[in-house]
């Protein structure tokens, strides 16, 4: 049975919780599996090199994630012909058009897509390593106190690490490097930190009235939780970019099947759609609900950028980052009946 029709923002939505919640689980596989004792002994010998190693940073580890792409970009294709009416076929029967994501078009996109992302990942996360490992020698940091930073210390309540930044991206790591110092100084810096837990927010304006540092239990619980809000961060920022590139691209898949069995060109094209909570919306995408293209047209910005759709790789940053608009393909059903 062909999927029923939906709204594609709750659509959206939906892969987007959940390529969030594969990262992390993913994450939390690799802080679970890493060689704690072995990254430590490394660290004592100096070998960073042997630490990284230890970690376990490898395709496999992101499975889940990677997994998640694929059926995020099958059901993303499965829902799009399911808007598609059957095709005409010439003995008066009509066929039904089922997605096919063992396509060789299909396959090659999603295969070089998933692995890129996967390999992008993985050598951030293994600098970002070698980086917070140099930095913990320098500054005199125990090899052991220098891993349980970076995978995490196991939670009493959940038996999982947490807190640590494996899986942070190299310039999160530096984020935490720096609201820890601000921390540590008692700044009023680390009172702009976004992604800090206001609950401890009179902890450091009492440091700052009275000179007096704040105490090393509550600066170690505010790092903690820094990390844990960056790790979420990262997870939000990652779930939403997988899921509007899977889930448009096979989008685009979709539509090429439909054509390749009959579907005309010209009955089928996509909408652009902004999110409803118009004052977050991009003044260049305000203007852009409701504009309709044809297949392989972009649609243009208010800005005349040209995109293919909403959170386009190959669109400017100041275009895409944090997009939250959406491509609604559409079919004209009346165009047989010309």
């Amino acid at each position: 049975m062909p999927p029923r029709r939906g709204k594609w923002d709750d659509f959206l939505d939906t892969w987007d919780e959940r390529l969030r919640r594969a990262f992390l689980e993913s994450v939390n596989n690799i802080r679970t599996r890493a060689q704690l004792n072995a990254i430590a002994a490394a660290i004592e010998r100096g070998d960073i090199a042997g630490a990284v190693r230890s970690v376990g940073l490898d395709p496999a580890s992101f499975r889940p994630f990677d997994r998640t792409i694929e059926q995020a970009f099958e059901a993303g294709g499965q829902k799009t012909l399911g808007i598609v009416p059957a095709v005409a076929r010439g003995d008066g029967a009509r066929l039904r058009v089922d997605f096919n994501i063992r396509n060789p078009t299909a396959e090659t996109w999603l295969r070089t897509h998933s692995g890129t992302k996967i390999v992008q990942i993985i050598e951030d996360q293994r600098t970002m390593v070698r980086t917070h490992l140099t930095e913990s020698m320098t500054q005199g940091i125990g090899p052991r106190t220098a891993a349980l930073d970076l995978v995490g210390r196991i939670n009493p309540t959940t038996g999982r690490r947490e807190g640590g930044v494996l899986g942070l991206t190299s310039s999160q790591a530096e984020w935490v490097r720096n609201y820890r110092q601000e921390v540590a100084n008692g700044s009023s810096a680390a009172l702009n930190r976004n992604l800090r837990d206001k609950r401890f927010d009179a902890a450091v304006q009492r440091s700052i009235r009275t000179g007096e540092p704040i105490p090393a239990d509550t600066q170690s619980a505010m790092v903690n939780a820094y990390k844990n809000r960056a790790l979420r961060n990262r997870a939000e920022t990652i779930a939403r970019t997988e899921a509007m590139a899977s889930i448009h691209q096979s989008q685009e898949e979709a539509m090429r099947q439909a054509m390749e069995a009959g579907i005309d060109p010209d009955s089928v094209g996509y909408v652009w759609r902004t999110a409803a909570d118009s004052s977050r919306v991009r003044d260049s995408h305000a203007t852009m609900n409701g504009q309709e293209v044809g297949v392989d047209e972009p649609f243009v910005t208010g800005n005349g950028v040209r995109l293919m759709y909403p959170g386009d790789p190959d669109g400017p940053p100041e275009e895409i980052i944090n997009c939250r608009c959406w491509r609604e393909p559409r079919v004209d059903f009346l165009a047989d009946l010309d």
